[in-house]
């Protein structure tokens, strides 16, 4: 028992859940035959592949200080691809009446896939400065995660701006209670990952169970289960109406943008992979303890 133990269960145990997730619907009557469909299945692969991925790294990561930063990279990248797998259902099922075929609506997944670019690249550059500067690390890194979710959410909070005040009389830009659930555990997972509670009030009582990495994790999954339940949601009940408004989209365009997005994303991971080998053995960031000049500080 360490204190990764909980960390790797709190997410090796809901990539089997979405992944059944995943076979049940693509495997339903004719759900795979349906262009309709695609941008759901399109979501369910990052959504499968971000808590392996985690879990993953929490377990390999004590190989090496290498083979840390390496694996960390890898669960970037992964979350770098959710927050594209999002943008590609909230395009398809999601977008407020008055943005459908807008210019915003036609570069939505392609800025996306910018976004997903810049993720990868700010949440592995974060590692570098980490011994140095943790908090300039600590911001770089939450705003690696958190600018790919206010972009992709932006047909959200269009949709829950018109409708606030107005009651159940929002037509089709009504959002769903999942869509609500979602977005309370996504600044959940946001508040934790920042604010380190419970442990910073009572240092060594959660060190194994309880704490805000654990909580992060369950809040994440949560989040992306209710993310998914609104997604449907949005896909059944707008259905015959999206279906007078704009065209199903093509398999061949969405397949081209994830295949760039994962390409250009290992490319990232591997020119930072790259740096690691490069660096001198001496280098603070392989010794996985304090900078030398921080070590005599302590000394002293």
């Amino acid at each position: 028992m360490t204190n990764e133990t909980v960390n790797i269960w709190t997410h090796f145990l809901p990539t089997w859940y979405f992944l059944w997730r995943l076979l049940a619907l693509a495997g339903g009557p004719g759900f795979r035959a349906e262009p309709y469909h695609w941008p759901l299945l399109i979501f369910l692969l990052p959504a499968c592949l971000y808590p392996f991925a985690s879990c993953c790294a929490h377990t390999f990561s004590s190989m090496s200080p290498r083979a840390r930063h390496i694996c960390y990279f890898l669960d970037y990248g992964a979350l770098s691809l959710y927050s594209l797998g999002c943008a590609f259902p909230y395009a398809a099922y999601s977008m407020p009446t008055s943005w459908l075929q807008s210019r915003l609506h036609q570069l939505f997944v392609p800025a996306a896939t910018l976004n997903s670019f810049l993720c990868t690249s700010l949440s592995c550059y974060s590692r570098f400065p980490e011994l140095e500067s943790p908090g300039f690390s600590k911001v770089l890194r939450t705003a690696a995660f958190a600018y790919p979710f206010l972009f992709d959410n932006l047909p959200l909070f269009y949709r829950f701006g018109l409708c606030w005040g107005r009651g159940h009389d929002c037509g089709q830009e009504a959002l769903s209670t999942s869509h609500v659930y979602h977005l309370f555990c996504a600044l959940l997972t946001g508040f934790l990952f920042t604010s380190h509670l419970p442990e910073r009030l009572a240092p060594g009582r959660f060190d194994y169970i309880g704490h805000s990495h654990q909580l992060f994790h369950i809040s994440a999954v949560l989040g992306t289960h209710f993310q998914l339940e609104a997604v449907l949601a949005d896909m059944g009940s707008r259905r015959a109406w999206l279906a007078m408004k704009e065209p199903a989209l093509g398999l061949v365009g969405t397949v081209a943008t994830l295949g760039l997005a994962v390409t250009g994303n290992l490319l990232i991971i591997a020119a930072f992979t790259a740096s690691l080998f490069w660096a001198p053995g001496s280098c603070p960031l392989l010794q996985g303890g304090l900078p030398e000049a921080g070590s005599r500080a302590k000394q002293q």
